[in-house]
């Protein structure tokens, strides 16, 4: 997938929107946000469960919701970590191609967002539910 990406986006690589040292400066915390996310997702979640495999294996599914740890703030924080590390790649290069790439994750994770949160409501029914209506999916909760 990413040799095709970066195959079909090649012609727009040189494409500079701004060339501003500033946009590093800009970009060092969502770095810092999407690294600090990305280590909390692991805590209280098993491998499996980060690779998506309970959901491939039908039949093997670890039946477990997870909501305590960073999923007590916000309940996709990988995507949100991702969302962070791409932000920061865009406004510290400044170049076209990743603000576009960006624009199109954002697309297609809130279309992933969606599917996942039905499948966990089928899974989970009630439970899931509650914590839906509870915890954000994408934009943290700050307090308890």
């Amino acid at each position: 997938m990413w040799v095709v990406v970066a195959l079909v986006t090649r012609p727009w690589r040189g494409i500079v929107l701004y060339r501003f040292d500033w946009g590093w400066i800009a970009a060092a915390p969502l770095f810092a946000s999407g690294l600090y996310l990305y280590s909390q997702s692991g805590k209280n979640f098993s491998a499996k469960q980060l690779g998506g495999l309970p959901e491939v294996h039908g039949s093997n599914r670890e039946q477990r919701l997870v909501t305590d740890g960073i999923r007590s703030r916000v309940r996709h924080p990988v995507y949100l970590a991702h969302l962070c590390e791409m932000i920061a790649w865009s406004a510290g290069t400044g170049l076209a191609v990743c603000w576009a790439l960006t624009a199109f994750a954002m697309a297609t994770g809130a279309v992933m967002i969606r599917m996942e949160d039905a499948e966990l409501e089928q899974r989970f029914g009630q439970e899931y539910r509650d914590y839906e209506r509870n915890v954000p999916a994408l934009l943290p909760k700050l307090h308890s």
